[in-house]
Order: C-alpha cells, then sequence, then structure tokens
C-alpha cells in the first residue's frame, strides 16, 4: 500500500502541512491570517517556527505544492 506521507505541524489544533499547503493554495497570503483561520500556534506555541517554515515553503514561487506532491517537511 502506497502511504501519503503528512505531518502534523501543529498537536494542539491537528493543523498538518497539507491543511496550510490548502490554506496557501485558496489564497491565505500572511501567517497571521493563517493563525486566525486554522489557529496554528496560537495555543503552546512550540510549532510555531515549523509552521511559518511550512508556510513560507507553500507561499513562494507560486507554487504551494511541489510537482511530486510532496513538501520537504513530509
Amino acid at each position: 500500500m502506497d502511504w501519503e506521507r503528512i505531518m502534523v505541524v501543529c498537536l494542539c489544533h491537528r493543523v498538518t502541512d497539507r491543511d496550510i499547503a490548502r490554506a496557501a493554495r485558496s489564497g491565505c497570503t500572511d501567517y497571521e491570517t493563517l493563525q486566525d483561520d486554522l489557529r496554528v500556534g496560537t495555543s503552546c506555541g512550540n510549532c510555531d517556527d515549523c509552521a511559518r517554515s511550512v508556510f513560507a515553503e507553500c507561499s513562494c514561487a507560486g507554487n504551494p505544492t511541489p510537482a511530486n506532491g510532496e513538501l520537504a517537511f513530509a
């Protein structure tokens, strides 16, 4: 069976790298809006650096999901 890799970025709110990529594809343009929408990084804060990195990767270069469908963090 071919399992798709998914990384949970925020344990407090169960936000995955795919959720962040989907938000970026849907037009979310800044991290603060992402926090409002997904609540990522708003509880304990331990995921903040990782969430920012994933969001930056998905937001830049106009290609939120690489051609192979996997994020570098997956």
